[in-house]
C-alpha cells in the first residue's frame, strides 16, 4: 500500500513539471483600435426648422412607451427637439425640413414598436401644449390679476380658481 502511494505521488510530481510552462515571454492579443466613435449630431443653425405635431395610438405607459419613442425621434439627424405626452398621445417635434420629414418621423415611430400608430400629422406655427399655457397665463392675468404688482400677481395665479389654471398646478 505504500508503494501504491508513493507511486501516485511521484506521477503527480512528474505531471506537475511537464505541464508547467516556465516560459517568460507574455502572450500577445491584438486589439482593433478601428473603433467607431458615435459623435454627437450637428444640427444646422441656418436650416429652416419645422414643428409638427402628430397623435400616437398604442402606448401603454409613459416610462415606456412615451419615453422610447421620445428617445428614437430625438436620435433622428435633423430633429432639433422631440417631446412625447403620454397623457394626450400626443408627439410634438420641432426638426430641419430638409433632412426629415412626415414618412421619417412615422417611420421612427412604428420602427419603436409595430403596436404604435401615427395618425393627425399636421406642421404647426407653435406647440398646442405651449399654446395653452400661454392662454392660461394670459387669461388669469387679464382677469384677477389686471392692476396688481408682480408679488400680488404671483399670488392671484397661486389663488387663480379658472380651470386652466388647476390643470396647470396638478401637473407641477
Amino acid at each position: 500500500m505504500k508503494t501504491l502511494k508513493d507511486i501516485l505521488a511521484l506521477v503527480m510530481v512528474m505531471m506537475l513539471m511537464v505541464s508547467c510552462k516556465n516560459e517568460s515571454n507574455p502572450e500577445v492579443k491584438t486589439v482593433d483600435t478601428n473603433i467607431a466613435v458615435k459623435t454627437e449630431k450637428v444640427l444646422n443653425l441656418d436650416a429652416n426648422f419645422v414643428k409638427s405635431e402628430f397623435t400616437i395610438e398604442g402606448m401603454t405607459c409613459e416610462i415606456g412607451c412615451a419615453k422610447l419613442i421620445e428617445r428614437n425621434i430625438n436620435k433622428m439627424d435633423g430633429v432639433k427637439s422631440a417631446k412625447v405626452d403620454f397623457n394626450n398621445k400626443l408627439a410634438m417635434v420641432e426638426y430641419d425640413d430638409a433632412v426629415v420629414n412626415h414618412n421619417s418621423l412615422e417611420a421612427a415611430v412604428t420602427k419603436s414598436a409595430d403596436i404604435y400608430k401615427v395618425s393627425e400629422m399636421k406642421t404647426v406655427k407653435e406647440f398646442s401644449a405651449k399654446k395653452k399655457d400661454k392662454e392660461c397665463d394670459e387669461n388669469c392675468n387679464m382677469a384677477c390679476c389686471k392692476d396688481k404688482t408682480e408679488v400680488e400677481k404671483k399670488e392671484c395665479a397661486e389663488n387663480c380658481t379658472k380651470a386652466c389654471c388647476a390643470e396647470k398646478k396638478g401637473k407641477a
